[in-house]
């Protein structure tokens, strides 16, 4: 386990406290996404994209 401030999502986190909140963008886990698949197509305008899990257990996006 990361320490605190340090894993994944600590880069989401806001930066110095400046009086803004910027939202944070939503977070889906990579298990609910594939759904047990190890590859899904992303249909995003007119073109599709595959994202798929690699043996280990990365995540490449292709056109």
């Amino acid at each position: 386990m990361d320490p605190p401030g340090h894993g994944p999502r600590a880069a989401l986190r806001s930066g110095p406290d400046t009086g803004r909140q910027k939202p944070h963008p939503r977070i889906v886990t990579s298990e609910a996404l594939f759904g047990g698949a190890q590859e899904i197509a992303i249909e995003h305008g007119d073109a599709l994209y595959r994202l798929k899990i690699t043996r280990q257990g990365k995540l490449i996006l292709n056109k």
